[in-house]
């Protein structure tokens, strides 16, 4: 039976059992790391069910051979590390390691590639592409995605997390048995923008490069939904996909969700931001009884810490460094300029830093701006262009292959500037980012920080130029604050999640108004003026430094 949507569902039909059949272990994949025992205890930490009514299976109707999840074992090395050696190295690595009371502990991090124990063409692709050392969130996260336990991950921008999940995602697909002609795949990613899942497929690709029958798909909105099909059909390993047009697929049978034994959602916060939490919902809700789970999320929200709770089990949270954090890499400045002179102040820093670049015989930095409508995004890349500098535009109002083609000029540095909306901001992993511009702030301090991780990434430098208006003061009171924080070494909070980022704005309102009501207690002077409750701490203490004033003048 293939997938049917909700509102076409029989709610008193009953589900009948999927059909399961062991396949002669000879069909396996066959390599010298992996066991192709399944590892009994491991099924402790598998998600129970949480399905609807629908019972899934393959397009073909016929059965799903076992999953299988392997006895997976690091070196005897890191067996031998004792609890305050695991604890040594933690601290080092500036991880934090949490599981629930009841749970077994965490595996060990490990700091080595070869010491994981992976399959020797995965440790191939490793070498080929130039990965020597584990970053902190790899060192952590993969010994628990390979344990077969579900994983809970926060990491700064630009930290790996990609890796993290992928090269346990192969070494798990490896032990499966393998793909047939219509089956569904073995492992999902699903990831809230077109950009971000090209990108996690290209890094798949990367860490599968050596295997001989591992394939990939990639599914999103904007590109031509027959291609997607024929390739789903045909049978693919693994899947990368936004989650509205993974739905559709879903919808019309190209696709099952019988196999999925192993299923990433990433940016988990940002799929939540957009929307698209029933389709996450739809999905997780359906899978198979015995499935792996890892969320990787930028912020924590309680949106998010729900969703954990329930589709997660007993999982491994693992968190590096002050999550969603702006980076001390990252050089911050604010320049109050009026709105009708934006695009003039902008024009002449980019093309001083141009003439600079150019008197000193370097390239000119890679540099992404900010805007906050589509249409200003156009306007700006015209002006720059008008100006002789080499600019692209990305947001939601081109076609894909025209947003394809600007990141592929942008990343091999083709042109030097990017002009973009909030499409750009997460996710998007572009080396060598060296100025990000806010032309428009954004709405949120945590949008903010988001833009300003474009650069400053694993480890190097970078600067953030913010162009605000009065409009803008409650956000750059904020940045201010974190500006300080940072240099300071302390912690940095601010609103994430939809629920608290309307208090936020809710907040924010609130000091408009009470700017409103100071003015007018400025221009009435001692004239009586009714001021509500919620806004008199604002106030007040204003107008107590007023009378101080004026009483210290009298004094004298």
């Amino acid at each position: 039976m293939s997938y049917v949507p909700p509102h076409l569902r029989n709610s008193t039909t009953d589900t009948a059992a999927t059909t399961v059949t062991t396949l002669d272990t000879n069909h396996f994949h066959s390599y010298s790391n992996l066991s192709s025992e399944t590892n009994n205890s491991s099924n402790n930490y598998l998600n129970s069910a949480r399905r609807s009514t629908v019972n899934y299976t393959s397009p073909r109707t016929v059965s799903a051979p076992d999953i299988v999840f392997p006895n997976w074992k690091p070196s005897e090395r890191v067996l031998r590390l004792t609890p305050e050696q695991i604890d040594e190295v933690r601290l080092r690595l500036n991880l934090d390691v949490i599981v629930a009371p009841d749970s077994p502990p965490a595996p060990a991090p490990i700091e080595s590639f070869t010491d994981m124990c992976l399959h020797s063409s995965i440790m191939k692709d490793i070498s080929f592409h130039g990965y020597t050392t584990p970053t902190p969130i790899q060192a952590q996260a993969m010994p628990v995605a390979l344990s077969g336990r579900d994983l809970l991950g926060c990491a700064e921008t630009g930290s790996g997390k990609t890796a993290a999940f992928s090269i346990p995602m192969i070494q798990h697909c490896l032990a499966q048995p393998p793909v047939r002609r219509g089956d569904g795949p073995l492992a999902l990613v699903l990831a809230p923008t077109r950009e971000l899942a090209q990108q996690i497929e290209k890094e798949v690709k990367a860490f599968g490069k050596s295997l001989d029958s591992f394939r990939t798909a990639i599914v999103v909105g904007g590109t031509n939904i027959g291609d997607q099909r024929s390739e789903l059909r045909l049978g693919v390993d693994v899947v990368v996909a936004t989650p509205g047009r993974f739905i559709d697929h879903l919808q019309q049978g190209n696709t099952s969700l019988s196999r999925i034994s192993f299923i990433v959602l990433d940016e988990a916060d940002r799929m939540l931001d957009m929307g698209f939490e029933p389709q996450m919902r739809e999905v997780m809700q359906n899978l198979p009884q015995k499935h792996q789970t890892l969320l990787f999320s930028a912020t924590m929200p309680v949106e998010i810490e729900m969703l954990a709770q329930e589709y997660l089990t007993n999982p491994v949270q693992v968190k590096v460094g002050k999550v969603s954090c702006p980076t001390a890499n990252v050089l911050q400045s604010l320049e109050k300029v009026p709105e009708n002179e934006k695009i003039d102040r902008l024009l002449g820093m980019l093309v001083e830093e141009a003439a600079r670049a150019e008197r000193f015989g370097h390239p000119f930095p890679l540099t992404i701006v900010f805007v906050e409508r589509k249409t200003r995004c156009d306007e700006v890349a015209e002006a720059l262009i008008a100006q002789g500098l080499k600019a692209v535009v990305l947001h939601g109002g081109r076609s894909q292959s025209e947003r394809e083609l600007s990141l592929r000029d942008f990343r091999h540095s083709a042109t030097n500037i990017l002009v973009a909306t909030d499409v750009a901001s997460r996710g998007l992993d572009v080396s060598g980012v060296a100025h990000v511009v806010n032309l428009d702030l954004p709405k949120t301090m945590e949008d903010y920080v988001h833009r300003i991780g474009r650069t400053g990434r694993a480890g190097s430098s970078g600067r953030a130029t913010s162009f605000y208006t009065d409009r803008d003061m409650y956000l750059v009171a904020q940045i201010k604050k974190a500006i300080v924080d940072v240099e300071s070494g302390n912690t940095v909070s601010y609103a994430t999640g939809k629920v608290a980022r309307r208090m936020e704005k809710e907040a924010a309102a609130a000091h408009k108004e009470a700017r409103i009501a100071l003015s007018k207690v400025s221009l009435l002077g001692t004239a009586p003026l009714n001021v509500e409750d919620k806004y008199k701490h604002m106030i007040f203490p204003a107008m107590a430094r007023k009378e101080g004033a004026a009483d210290d003048a009298w004094d004298d």
